[in-house]
């Protein structure tokens, strides 16, 4: 049996793996801060073995809420990813599985590679569609991609798209694809309308540094990108500031930032109410953006989610906050589940790179509702 994790995003710390009733693991930190929650590793030599694998430090993690009603990813051959049996105790989680193969893929969720975000920009590109430029660089000198689609003219309006701030969020990366899909179809008659009338600025991941290493929150430098939006430097935040500075040039009519949260088993918003600027309009474009995406997806839904910011108590370094102030506009922040989604559960699958795939499609026709009152 041998257990490995020497690959992109892999992530986890063995205590030991001797008996297959009994493999204990250590749920590993990001590179330079101390959130631990994401796990990526290879199994093999278990065939037809019952294994029992145990995360001693999942109550000590960043999110040990998360582990309540949780089932981790598997997969043999990284393409097809399904959920497998867990149980938490408060302090261990464990899972009991017998593998149908030698090698087997365990995942806190269904991983999103950093060759699979080359191949997406690429895509993109060869759409005819969309130009791909480099923002900057990371802190480890990886390329900020931005990929810009429509005609980039005065009249359009300026709709940015930014996924994976929290690089262990992979699920938002699987959502901009959908969205992309779909915005460069040109047989699609919403995504033909859209572009018509806007430019879209879409960077599909934020945080390449932290994929690549298998974090859940932070870049390379330690740095929680969605706490640095106020003031940025080259040194800690280089992804933010270049992508800020982007911004300013361009304009912003409508914002999303893409996430995942751990602890909640719903798809929601959280949006700009306490900014100082927060007014009846952006209120009302709100409510209509909300009702919109509800048809375009029953996956969303708005009765769940955080309590709403008190006015004037919004945290400005955050990215919803900082551009629904700086730009006066629409911003919202959606969150997507690790675990399933209560409204529409899924047994075998629960959320999926897939689901959020298709919530990415289904944006698209709650950005074209509003889009003639956004700016």
């Amino acid at each position: 049996m041998q257990i490995s994790h020497n690959f992109d995003a892999g992530s986890i710390e063995i205590v030991s793996a001797d008996q297959f009733e009994n493999i204990q693991l250590r749920i590993r930190p990001d590179n330079a801060a101390h959130f631990a929650q994401w796990f990526y590793f290879r199994l093999q030599g278990a065939a037809y073995q019952h294994c029992t694998i145990k995360f001693l430090n999942a109550g000590e993690c960043a999110y040990p809420k998360g582990w309540a009603d949780y089932q981790p990813m598997a997969s043999y051959d990284r393409v097809n990813w399904f959920r497998v049996a867990a149980e938490f105790d408060g302090e261990v989680m464990t899972i009991d599985h017998v593998p149908l193969a030698n090698s087997i893929y365990y995942a806190y969720f269904e991983p999103y590679s950093y060759e699979q975000h080359l191949n997406l920009v690429g895509q993109a590109q060869g759409s005819g569609l969309c130009q791909v430029s480099c923002l900057g660089a990371t802190v480890e000198g990886r390329d900020m991609d931005l990929l810009t689609i429509g005609h980039e003219v005065e009249s359009d309006l300026k709709v940015w798209i930014i996924a994976r701030q929290h690089p262990g969020e992979t699920m938002a990366e699987w959502f901009v694809e959908g969205l992309l899909n779909r915005l460069l179809d040109p047989q699609d008659p919403t995504s033909r309308a859209l572009l018509d009338r806007a430019t879209f600025y879409v960077v599909p991941n934020m945080n390449p540094d932290g994929a690549i290493r298998g974090n859940l929150r932070t870049n390379a430098a330690g740095a929680n990108l969605n706490r640095e939006w106020l003031e940025p430097t080259a040194e800690t935040s280089p992804e933010v500031l270049c992508v800020r500075e982007k911004m300013r040039e361009t304009g912003v009519d409508l914002f999303l930032d893409i996430h995942g949260d751990e602890g909640l088993p719903y798809v929601f918003f959280s949006g700009t109410e306490g900014i100082p600027s927060y007014d009846a309009r952006i209120a009302a474009i709100e409510n209509e953006f909300k009702a919109l995406f509800k048809l375009a997806s029953p996956d969303f839904q708005d009765e769940h989610g955080y309590e709403r910011k008190a006015p004037g108590q919004a945290d400005l370094s955050m990215a919803t906050n900082w551009v629904g102030e700086q730009f006066r506009c629409l911003a919202y922040t959606l969150e997507m589940p690790f675990k399933d989604n209560a409204n529409l559960p899924d047994d075998d699958y629960g959320w999926s790179g897939q689901r959020s795939l298709r919530l990415g499609e289904a944006m698209l026709s709650a950005i074209y509702g509003v889009l003639g009152k956004v700016r």
